[in-house]
């Protein structure tokens, strides 16, 4: 049991975007541990920044993981890279494409529609069995009354199967939308959709079932994506990075919608 436990605690998501954006990341070459059921309802004051809480994912997982367990997620961290994926996706002045998807509450939310309201904040989080991608949503949820302050609205996309989705919703009690986009059409779109490498897959398929959250066997994951998209539904900011531990601070998210203020 102690050595399920183990494995359980390391499923661990590999995407995430490159550094082309704004204060753009070193790539650690740690790994962080992955919980299925884990609690990480902990306030952004009690870590500081995002980065922070973060890097204690990292830490974790680098003392428990098996040395072969490392490297295969480390050589996926590099078929990322060498897949030229980080220079194909929808970079800062670039054109967004619309999308219509539903919400959790299975209400049709529109893109272009909400941009009329205002700039939008776009993500893409692999799933709710990705403990940094559950340490973002919380910490966004946090920083969502000063994202609305500056006139912004936030919506998350994920490839997870709608009950999926809304699971992970209920859990983190986000007030934000969060948009199945089943196999990924509009994260190819977005050109921001990577197959993981078959060892990586097996994995995951392993240790809690990847193709049971996504609906499908494609293996395909999109990048941990944020980018700022202005009323004119152009990207002013965009946070991209091959290693999926590694994902945009609020506080530059928060700095971009300023910007876009000062220049309204």
């Amino acid at each position: 049991m102690k050595c399920q436990n183990i494995l359980i605690g390391i499923v661990i998501v590999l995407a995430s975007v490159s550094c082309q954006n704004i204060n753009k990341k070193e790539t650690k070459s740690d790994d962080s541990k992955s919980v299925i059921n884990e609690n990480v309802m902990k306030t952004s004051d009690e870590s500081g920044s995002l980065d922070a809480k973060l890097d204690e994912r990292r830490m974790e997982f680098a003392k428990v993981a098996p040395d072969e367990t490392k490297k295969v997620y480390a050589e996926g961290i590099q078929a990322v890279k060498k897949s030229g994926i980080l220079e194909k996706a929808l970079n800062v002045g670039d054109k967004v494409p619309d999308f219509v998807l539903n919400n959790q509450m299975n209400k049709s939310v529109s893109l272009s529609e909400e941009l009329e309201n205002g700039p939008v904040v776009l993500i893409w989080y692999r799933g709710g069995w990705c403990p940094y991608c559950n340490i973002t949503l919380h910490f966004l949820q946090e920083k969502l009354p000063e994202f609305k302050a500056l006139g912004a609205s936030l919506i998350a996309l994920t490839p997870e199967l709608p009950d999926k989705s809304i699971s992970t919703s209920e859990k983190h009690e986000l007030e934000f939308s969060v948009l199945s986009d089943v196999d990924n059409k509009v994260a190819k779109e977005y050109g921001v959709v990577f197959e993981l490498t078959p060892e990586v897959a097996s994995i995951y398929q392993k240790a809690f079932n990847l193709h049971d959250y996504n609906g499908n066997e494609s293996n395909e994951l999109p990048l941990a994506v944020t980018y700022v998209v202005d009323k004119e539904g152009v990207i002013q900011y965009a946070f991209l990075d091959a290693d999926y531990r590694n994902r945009a601070e609020p506080e530059e998210i928060i700095s971009a919608l300023k910007k876009l203020k000062l220049n309204k």
